[in-house]
């Protein structure tokens, strides 16, 4: 009987089974090991940019005896760019500087009624219903069991612990951090507190200046999920990102079905 058959099919078999042992740990190998992941809040959990819309459409009939919508839109951005070191983020701020560039605009001759048009509706803009966007609830529900949620979310303090607080979702995080910012140094701090590496975090969120690139530079994952408007400080130039640490997925309840790291 001759021994070449017997060979072969050792040959075979062996080359088969080191190919399926390589593959196999390659695939373990690029997962990786999430430990957080973190959720932003304001056009990723719920509604928020259309509120905001909404007073500076206010504020622009307001200003239409001096100035075009275009106009006193692109106004007010500059005020709130120059205010954002003093005032921060959230629906306070948002309204400062509104009333400010009212008056700057207006050579502060604004009738004393739009004045308080403006202030009342800054006032309803801090207390606007709370809108759930789509399958929010059930993806964090599939999410719990397996990871510790954290929503990182920036803004006013109050403003946004009054927003969770409706929402009712709570319940599904291990940690909420308000920040004043989200810079590198914002995220990096972050990590400190949950004492972890940048590589055990995902990030999720609708902004690709705050959300997506700070996290992806300090060498973690992040998930775009886009929302219908943004804010003109939001916007940014397309930059060259990973393509092994960064996705965009449309529906958040796509996550765990299109995600290969979760």
């Amino acid at each position: 009987m001759s021994i070449f058959p017997i060979a072969y099919c050792a040959l075979v078999y062996c080359l088969f089974n080191s190919l399926f042992l390589y593959f196999g740990m390659k695939k373990t190998e690029i997962k990786p090991n999430i430990k957080y992941i973190a959720f932003d809040a304001d056009d990723t959990l719920w509604d928020n940019e259309p509120f905001y819309r909404a007073l500076e459409h206010i504020f622009n009939e307001a200003m239409l005896p001096y100035m075009s919508k275009e106009e006193s839109s692109a106004e007010l951005f500059k005020t709130e760019v120059a205010n954002l070191p003093l005032f921060g983020f959230g629906a306070k701020a948002y309204t400062l500087s509104i009333l400010e560039t009212a008056l700057r605009l207006s050579d502060d001759k604004l009738p004393i009624s739009e004045f308080r048009k403006i202030l009342e509706a800054g006032k309803q803009l801090t207390d606007s219903p709370l809108v759930l966007l789509d399958d929010v609830e059930e993806t964090l529900k599939n999410l719990t069991p397996k990871y510790k949620l954290i929503l990182a979310t920036k803004g006013d303090l109050l403003d946004q612990e009054r927003k969770l607080r409706k929402s009712k979702l709570e319940k599904y995080f291990h940690h909420i951090e308000v920040m004043s910012d989200k810079q590198i140094a914002d995220y990096e701090k972050l990590l400190r507190h949950l004492d972890i590496e940048a590589k055990e975090f995902l990030m999720i969120g609708n902004s690709m200046r705050s959300d997506i690139v700070p996290v992806l530079e300090l060498g973690g994952y992040a998930i775009h999920i886009p929302y219908h408007t943004t804010w003109a400080l939001e916007e940014m130039d397309d930059v060259e990102l990973p393509k092994n640490r960064f996705m965009e997925i449309e529906r958040l309840i796509k996550i765990s079905e299109e995600c290969p790291w979760i």
